[in-house]
């Protein structure tokens, strides 16, 4: 599928993974063009970055809807208005659901925290560092209706700081930043 693909990102928090795959578009180390910024939290700071950036977001509360199916149904009307192709999950909070896994079969890609099947879930670099493991990582995989269970696309280890959770996620961030980036355009150069 070569070619440039429209893409959505999917993020609740500060956007550093969206300023990274932005950057790497606009450095032509990316090929693609993200659409739309979508947030389940209006005051995320990705939006701020998002709008900055000249790209189009959504800032949408679930809990604003009757069911998780009409959130997902509202979101998915501005996709396909836009004409998103696939759907990036950076720092996105929620489970997809049925309407979107349907709507995106093998079109959702996410990055994880964690060497995955290791530590799936919320505060993997948490999870990590109470086990006491020596190594952790990043690991960029698509979709499923699971909790980070999805066919893994890419994985990199990282060494965990002893006794420190910034610095472990400071060196996680900095490899999810290149690492998501490289999976993507190889998948999409495919």
């Amino acid at each position: 599928m070569a070619g440039k693909p429209k893409f959505a990102v999917f993020a609740s928090g500060s956007g550093s993974n969206f300023q990274a795959i932005h950057d790497a578009i606009e450095a032509g180390q990316l090929s693609g063009t993200i659409s739309l910024v979508v947030s389940d939290k209006p005051e995320a700071f990705v939006l701020v970055r998002a709008k900055t950036a000249g790209i189009q977001t959504l800032a949408v509360k679930p809990t604003s809807f009757s069911s998780k199916e009409a959130f997902e149904l509202h979101v998915l009307q501005k996709l396909k208005e836009l004409e998103v192709e696939w759907i990036v999950l950076a720092g996105y909070m929620r489970l997809i659901g049925t309407v979107l896994l349907e709507a995106y079969p093998s079109k959702i890609i996410n990055i994880h925290p964690s060497l995955l099947p290791a530590f799936p879930g919320k505060d993997a670099i948490g999870q990590a560092m109470e086990h006491g493991v020596k190594v952790t990582g990043v690991t960029v995989h698509y979709v499923d209706a699971g909790m980070d269970t999805g066919p893994i696309l890419a994985q990199a280890a990282v060494d965990v700081v002893d006794g420190d959770k910034e610095q472990t996620k400071e060196r996680i961030h900095s490899i999810e930043h290149e690492l998501y980036t490289k999976t993507l355009q190889k998948l999409w150069s495919l």
